[in-house]
């Protein structure tokens, strides 16, 4: 594959830091984007995703789906030496559902209790 043929991307994280720019085939799958995103993600980072469903990539306000091509997903207007920017939104660990019902189930402590009685 000519060079001429790569097209060059970088992903922009919610703080404003960029990983990339890489060059990469149009051929390359969304789902493989996220996982150089997940080898490459910056270890001091909070909230770090864990894995590719975790990330979302959005270009030109669409989100892209995992089984779609680099070349299915970019801007329809190519602009030759340029770098497409695509933001990555991480989506918030999910708490676990058993742990919240036994704190819903759960009486809280500082919560007083009283029982009145009717003489």
């Amino acid at each position: 594959m000519a060079a001429q043929d790569l097209i060059e991307v970088k992903f922009r994280l919610s703080d404003g830091t960029d990983i990339g720019p890489t060059k990469y085939s149009p051929a390359v799958s969304v789902a493989s984007l996220k996982e150089k995103i997940l080898a490459q993600w910056p270890k001091d980072k909070e909230n770090a995703p864990r894995t590719i469903s975790d990330l979302k990539l959005i270009n030109a306000g669409k989100i892209l789906e995992n089984n779609r091509t680099l070349a299915e997903s970019k801007l329809p207007v190519d602009l030759p030496g340029g770098v497409i920017t695509m933001h990555v939104v991480v989506r918030p660990p999910l708490s676990d559902k058993n742990t919240d019902k036994v704190q819903k189930d759960s009486p809280k402590k500082s919560m007083n209790r009283c029982s009145c009685s009717i003489l």
